[in-house]
């Protein structure tokens, strides 16, 4: 079975917020070498969810990980996100296609957070 992860992100309409999933998605394909790892945007930006999942399927995927990059499970990764998955699946019932939990609640977050505390914001 091939399994893909697809990174989910909001969106922007700055391609420079966009670009951090893009830069994600590098660093985890370093630690997880032969991996299928695509990234997709909840909206304003592309490949779309849906064009994500479709690229996994693509490339051979026959099970899909939906990997949000959102703090919390609010209505995106509950409503939206669920939705994506149904829609998909409706299609391609022969994938498996698993969502993730999103970022916020994971242990290492209070480490991540105050590591933040310390440094200075700079505008890219």
């Amino acid at each position: 079975m091939s399994a893909a992860i697809l990174l989910i992100a909001h969106g922007s309409r700055r391609a420079e917020a966009n670009y951090d999933l893009v830069l994600v998605a590098e660093k985890m394909r370093e630690r997880v070498p032969g991996k299928n790892i695509e990234v997709s945007y909840l909206e304003l930006a592309e490949p779309s969810i849906p064009q994500g999942l479709q690229a996994c399927v693509e490339k051979g995927a026959s099970e899909i990980r939906m990997l949000p990059y959102f703090l919390s499970a609010g209505s995106h990764v509950t409503r939206d996100l669920e939705g994506f998955k149904s829609d998909f699946l409706e299609v391609h019932p022969h994938v498996k296609c698993t969502l993730c939990p999103p970022l916020g609640l994971h242990p290492q977050m209070i480490d991540i957070l105050l590591d933040r505390l310390n440094e200075e914001y700079s505008n890219p």
